[in-house]
C-alpha cells in the first residue's frame, strides 16, 4: 500500500490532469452542460420524495433533506464502483503506452465522482436551510467521514478493476449488486427504524455503507457527532482492505496490457 500511494503522489501531476478531463468531458456536447452536476442528484431525489411522500409515506421530518445526506455519498460511492470496475478494461489506448501508470485510472474514477460529490454539496446544504437545518459545529466530523469512505472505495476499485480485466462479467454483476446494496443500506429510511437488534448488529457488521449513511446522517440532519467505534472500526477496516487491494493490483498490473 504504500508504494501505491508512493506511485500515486509520484504521478498526481497526471491524476489532476485527468481528473479535470473527465470533468470537462462528462457533460460535453449536452444542453446543460455542468448543470447536471446538481440536476442528477436532484431528480433522483425527487423519484423518492414522490415514492415516499405519496406512494408510500414516511413519517420522517424533512423527508428530502434527510435522504439527500445520504444519497449524494451513495451516488459517490456506487458511481465509482460500476465505473471503476471497467477502469482498466476500458483504456487500452492508455494502458498500451510505454510505462502509463495504470494505479491512476481507478483513483480518477473515485476522484472525479469525489468532485462531483463535493460539488452537489451546497445544493444538499441550501435543501437543509430550506427547512430550517443549519450546519452546525459538527461539520468538523466531516472530512474525516469523507477520507475514510475515499479510502474504502479506492480499495473497492482497485480489487473490482484488476479482476474485470480477465473477467468482465464482473461490471454488469456489480451494476446489479449495487442495486441491492442500495436498499440494504439506510438511505431512504433511517437505521434506527430497523427494531430488531440482531438484524441491526448483522447490517453493521455486514455492510459498511451503514456507518457511512449514519456518520453523515448524524452530522447533517441530527447535528451531533458520529459514533466513533463504528467509525473508527470501518477506518481500520478500509486501510487494511486497501493494503490488501493494492496487492491484489500489483500482482495483476504485468497482465493488464496482454488481457485487454
Amino acid at each position: 500500500m504504500i508504494r501505491l500511494v508512493r506511485e500515486l503522489y509520484q504521478y498526481r501531476g497526471l491524476l489532476i490532469s485527468l481528473v479535470q478531463r473527465e470533468l470537462k468531458a462528462r457533460y460535453r456536447g449536452s444542453f446543460l452542460g455542468f448543470l447536471w452536476t446538481f440536476l442528477n442528484p436532484t431528480l433522483h431525489m425527487l423519484v423518492y420524495v414522490l415514492l415516499f411522500t405519496v406512494v408510500m409515506r414516511q413519517n420522517i421530518p424533512n423527508f428530502p433533506f434527510f435522504m439527500f445526506t445520504g444519497l449524494l455519498p451513495w451516488i459517490w460511492f456506487s458511481t465509482s464502483l460500476a465505473s471503476g470496475a471497467s477502469a482498466i478494461s476500458d483504456r487500452r489506448d492508455l494502458l498500451t503506452k510505454v510505462r502509463f501508470p495504470a494505479q491512476v485510472l481507478p483513483t480518477t474514477v473515485v476522484v472525479t465522482n469525489l468532485c462531483n460529490f463535493v460539488l452537489s454539496l451546497p445544493l444538499m446544504l441550501g435543501l437543509g436551510m430550506a427547512y430550517g437545518q443549519w450546519p452546525t459545529w459538527h461539520v468538523v466530523m466531516f472530512p474525516v467521514v469523507v477520507l475514510i469512505q475515499l479510502i474504502f472505495t479506492l480499495a473497492l476499485a482497485y480489487i473490482l478493476a484488476a479482476i474485470n480485466v480477465t473477467f468482465r462479467d464482473l461490471q454488469h454483476i456489480v451494476s446489479n449488486l449495487l442495486t441491492l446494496w442500495f436498499f440494504a443500506t439506510p438511505v431512504l429510511y433511517p437505521f434506527s427504524t430497523i427494531q430488531d437488534e440482531n438484524v441491526r448488529t448483522l447490517m453493521m457488521a455486514l455492510n459498511p455503507m451503514v456507518s457511512f449513511m449514519a456518520s453523515y446522517q448524524a452530522i447533517f440532519y441530527e447535528h451531533r457527532l458520529p459514533d466513533s467505534g463504528p467509525l473508527l472500526a470501518l477506518g481500520a477496516v478500509s486501510v487494511v482492505l486497501l493494503w490488501g487491494a493494492s496487492s491484489i493490483f500489483e500482482s495483476r498490473r504485468e497482465e493488464f496490457a496482454e488481457s485487454i
